[in-house]
């Protein structure tokens, strides 16, 4: 059983990796026409968008989305998730409406092809530098502007206990939605680490079902940065209470043992 419980995971890591290239390969031409004008941009992403969407589906996993009827499409937001996995860019991707502005480290723009595309669409960051920080701060900003949502990372990398315990938030997103006096929303992903975790070297793929929780903005009209504290506090506790009650809801319901297809344990 344990041998066939392998082969299933290997099959699986396949097929999840087969889905997540070729529709990417597939594409790729497309991409570099659209990037090479800024005025097509926004197909970009809505390409890549579709490409998430269709990745998720091919997984062949359960995907649920709650909260989405706390989002207006007219608003524009600084949206703040936790960061667990690189699946977490294609959820948000797929399931957040609009023409979101991402901000994220600097080595993504070193992946082979993919390293162009976001270069082009969206903001990256070394978080080492303190010039590159400012440079990406300015470019949230001007985006914000331009009625483009910004999605931050808080945790700013993936937690050694992604999916379990938060790493301390940084200020960035919530001095960004006070200084521009737009909503931030907080966004739990509770299982990204159990399908694609981050371990160093290794592609690991597991079958779990995926879920986002999109929690209600919270206004930050009237705010000052004198509150940029407590505003960053409250969403660390709304974000680390949500994965606490997501933990514990997983550990009760599975209980049996783990087949090739079944959801890993936390």
């Amino acid at each position: 059983m344990k041998r066939l419980t392998g082969i299933g995971k290997k099959i699986y890591s396949v097929w999840c990796t087969t889905w997540f290239v070729l529709p990417f390969l597939t594409s790729y031409p497309l991409f570099r026409v659209l990037i090479s004008n800024p005025k097509r941009l926004k197909h970009a992403h809505t390409l890549n968008r579709l490409w998430s969407k269709f990745q998720l589906r091919m997984y062949l996993m359960p995907v649920t989305v709650k909260g989405m009827e706390h989002l207006d499409p007219a608003q524009k937001y600084v949206f703040a998730p936790n960061h667990s996995s690189y699946i977490d860019i294609p959820m948000i991707l797929a399931a957040v409406p609009g023409f979101l502005n991402f901000v994220g480290k600097k080595s993504l723009t070193k992946v082979p092809l993919w390293g162009k595309i976001y270069d082009a669409l969206y903001i990256s960051v070394d978080r080492d530098s303190p010039i590159s920080s400012a440079k990406a701060y300015i470019a949230s900003k001007q985006s914000l502007d331009a009625g483009r949502s910004v999605v931050i990372f808080p945790e700013g990398k993936i937690s050694p206990e992604s999916g379990r315990n938060l790493l301390p938030f940084k200020d960035g997103p919530f001095k960004l939605a006070i200084e521009k006096q737009v909503p931030l929303v907080p966004i739990t992903m509770p299982y990204n680490h159990l399908f694609l975790p981050d371990v160093k070297g290794k592609l690991i793929i597991r079958y779990h079902p995926l879920e986002m929780i999109i929690h209600p903005p919270i206004s930050t009209i009237g705010l000052t940065l004198k509150d940029l504290e407590t505003l960053k506090e409250q969403t660390f506790t709304l974000i680390q209470q949500t994965l606490d009650q997501k933990n514990n809801e997983h550990q009760h319901r599975n209980l049996t043992p783990a087949g090739a297809l079944s959801p890993a344990r936390v």
